[in-house]
């Protein structure tokens, strides 16, 4: 591994690896050994056993998407607070993401970036490290994941709705000057969410929410139904019209794409 340095804190120290089972777990191992420190930020050209939500897997093309895992110090972010970086992220990843679209680039509540009803990208948060003597619930550390489909064209089967950067431009990139320009967007952001700006966050989030003002699908249990997306609250609840219910939490409903 080769650490490169840059002038922003998260990817000051970029590491390189040629091959992991993931991202994350490569970070993860990183803080149990101790050897962690804000901003550390791991970049893969390929990944074997990539994370996904809900346990499914991140699986990408061998050199040619971005597959990165930044080590974060939430130590200053309660445990009631976790939606916050969350859309902090994903803010983050989609003005990178819009910087090269221009337009149709949305944020798909949670945590995915969508060009128009194509999935782009995803974020896995992770956590480790309790904070010695405090409550179980307060953080030293977050393992923030992120795969950007960048020069793959050709895709698994079984994904529905795939769609890469080339796909969209025409143009191949370098996944790795990119990786460096995208933790500088992090940074930025992160620094906002320290700095207690977190209500410029939630309206940029809300500004660019995937399929807001209009009628989709979703599924709660084995229940299909349509509703209206209204906006994300500053806890994470997606607020709609036209459900038995006006709000829900993250993972209690899917998305009928």
């Amino acid at each position: 591994m080769q650490s490169i340095t840059a002038i922003y804190t998260i990817g000051q120290s970029f590491f390189e690896l040629s091959v992991t089972d993931s991202t994350n777990n490569h970070a993860l191992k990183s803080i149990q050994e101790k050897m962690a420190a804000h901003g550390h930020t791991f970049f893969a050209h390929e990944q074997l056993s990539g994370k996904g939500q809900h346990g499914k897997q991140w699986k990408t093309e061998k050199s040619s998407n971005i597959i990165l895992s930044s080590i974060l110090d939430i130590s200053f972010l309660p445990a009631t607070r976790q939606f916050q970086l969350i859309a902090t992220m994903a803010v983050a990843v989609h003005q990178f993401f819009r910087k090269y679209t221009i337009d149709d680039a949305f944020i798909k509540w949670p945590n995915d970036i969508y060009w128009n009803n194509r999935k782009a990208g995803g974020i896995l948060i992770e956590t480790s490290s309790p904070i010695p003597g405090s409550s179980i619930n307060a953080w030293k550390w977050a393992v923030v994941g992120i795969g950007l489909n960048i020069n793959q064209v050709i895709f698994p089967a079984n994904l529905p709705n795939p769609v890469s950067l080339k796909q969209i431009t025409g143009k191949d990139y370098d996944p790795i000057a990119l990786s460096k320009e995208l933790c500088q967007s992090m940074d930025y952001w992160f620094k906002q969410l320290q700095n207690d700006s977190f209500t410029p966050i939630l309206a940029y989030y809300n500004q660019y929410l995937y399929k807001k003002d209009t009628t989709v699908r979703l599924r709660k249990g084995n229940i299909a139904f349509d509703c209206t997306i209204e906006y994300v609250d500053e806890q994470g609840y997606l607020h709609v019209k036209g459900a038995s219910t006006n709000k829900f939490s993250f993972g209690e409903v899917q998305w009928i794409v």
